[in-house]
C-alpha cells in the first residue's frame, strides 16, 4: 500500500503536472481512498487553475499570459526525500513566476531590491547551505566563516552577490540560482534522511540539515510571495503539510529565542497545533492564536507585531513579548 505521507508530499508537483510517470501513477489510487488528500489535491488543482489564468470568457492581461507560459515551461522537480520536498516545491513555485519576465526585472520588490536583486539575494542565501554540502559557489568571493557576526557577513555577501549579478542579465542570474537549487536537491542530503539528520552550522544557526532545507523553503516561498505582490500576482501558500512543517520549525526557534524565563503564553495556530512558549513551570499568562500563514509572515518580517491579525486573551505584555521576539527572528 502507498504510504500516506509519501503521496501527500507529491501532491503539489502532481497538481502542476510535474511528476515522473512512475510517481504520477501512485496518486489517483490514494486519492480514491483518502478524503484529506483528495481535498488537498482539489485545493492545489484549483490554485493551479487560478495561476494558469481566468476563464476564457474573462479578459486576460499580458501578465496572465506570461505566467501561463512560465508554468507550462517549468521543469519537473528532482526526486527528493520527504524533508527536502518543501524546498523542492518552493523552488518550483518561484521558477513558475520568473521566465519571460522581460521588462519587469526592475520592479521594486522588498527592501531596496528589485526582482533581479531579489533572485540574486536568493542565490546568495542558498549559497550558505550549498557550501556546507560541498557545492561550489557560483559567485566569486564565497567563504565559510561563522566566527564573526553572521548577520554582518550575511548582509555583506548579499550585497556582493547583488552587485555581481547586476553586471549580468536577469536570465543569467535566474539560471545560476536555479542550477544551485538543483544541485542542492541533487545532494545525498536531499535524498537520505539519515545522512541529513546530522547538524551543520549555517547563518549562525546549528540545525540538522533536514531543518536547513526547511529554512531554505521558508525563504524561497517568502520571496516568491514578495515578487508576486510586486507584480500583481497571487502566490498560493505552501501545501498544508509543508506549511505545518515551516510553522513547527519557526515555533522551535521562537521558543529557544524566548528562553525558559519568559512569561508563558499558550500559542496556537488557527485550526492546528498549540504550544506553551516561555516558562514551562509557571501558570499560562496569556493565549495567542494566529493563522499559520500570518505567523510565517510575522517571523519572515512581513508583518509588524502590532498589526499582525491575531486573537488574544490574558497578559497583553506577555503576548507582545512573543510577537516582538517572533518578528525579531527575521533575516529575510
Amino acid at each position: 500500500m502507498t504510504d500516506h505521507d509519501d503521496v501527500r508530499d507529491l501532491l503539489a508537483a502532481w497538481a502542476f503536472g510535474a511528476l515522473e510517470p512512475a510517481e504520477e501513477r501512485l496518486v489517483p489510487p490514494h486519492l480514491a481512498e483518502c478524503d484529506s488528500c483528495a481535498a488537498e489535491a482539489e485545493r492545489l488543482r484549483e490554485t493551479v487553475r487560478l495561476l494558469d489564468g481566468p476563464p476564457l470568457d474573462e479578459p486576460r492581461s499580458p501578465l496572465d499570459d506570461l505566467l501561463t507560459g512560465a508554468l507550462r515551461a517549468r521543469p519537473a522537480p528532482p526526486p527528493v526525500a520527504r524533508h527536502a520536498a518543501p524546498y523542492a516545491a518552493a523552488v518550483a513555485g518561484l521558477q513558475a513566476l520568473l521566465p519571460e519576465m522581460a521588462g519587469r526585472w526592475t520592479t521594486p520588490v522588498v527592501h531596496d531590491w528589485d526582482v533581479h536583486a531579489t533572485v540574486a539575494h536568493l542565490l546568495a542565501a542558498d549559497e550558505h547551505l550549498a557550501l556546507r554540502l560541498g557545492i561550489d559557489a557560483r559567485v566569486p568571493g564565497a567563504r565559510i566563516d561563522e566566527a564573526a557576526d553572521w548577520g554582518e557577513l550575511w548582509e555583506r555577501r548579499t550585497a556582493e552577490v547583488i552587485a555581481h549579478e547586476y553586471g549580468r542579465t536577469p536570465g543569467e542570474t535566474v539560471a545560476d540560482w536555479s542550477a544551485q537549487a538543483t544541485d542542492l536537491l541533487g545532494t545525498r542530503h536531499a535524498r537520505d534522511p539519515e545522512l541529513a539528520a546530522g547538524t551543520t552550522l549555517s547563518m549562525g544557526i546549528r540545525l540538522p540539515v533536514t531543518e536547513h532545507f526547511l529554512v531554505r523553503a521558508f525563504e524561497a516561498w517568502i520571496h516568491t510571495d514578495d515578487i508576486g505582490h510586486a507584480l500583481g500576482l497571487t502566490v498560493p501558500p505552501p501545501p498544508e503539510e509543508h506549511l505545518g512543517r515551516l510553522v513547527r520549525l519557526a515555533v522551535r526557534i521562537l521558543g529557544g529565542a524566548l528562553g525558559a524565563e519568559a512569561p508563558p503564553v499558550l500559542f496556537a495556530v488557527r485550526g492546528g497545533e498549540e504550544w506553551v512558549l516561555g516558562s514551562q513551570s509557571d501558570p499560562v499568562a496569556a493565549e495567542l492564536t494566529l493563522d499559520a500563514v500570518d505567523f510565517c509572515l510575522l517571523v519572515g518580517g512581513r508583518y509588524a507585531p502590532d498589526i499582525v491579525p491575531r486573537e488574544t486573551t490574558g497578559d497583553a505584555a506577555a503576548v507582545r513579548n512573543v510577537l516582538e521576539r517572533a518578528a525579531s527572528l527575521s533575516w529575510l
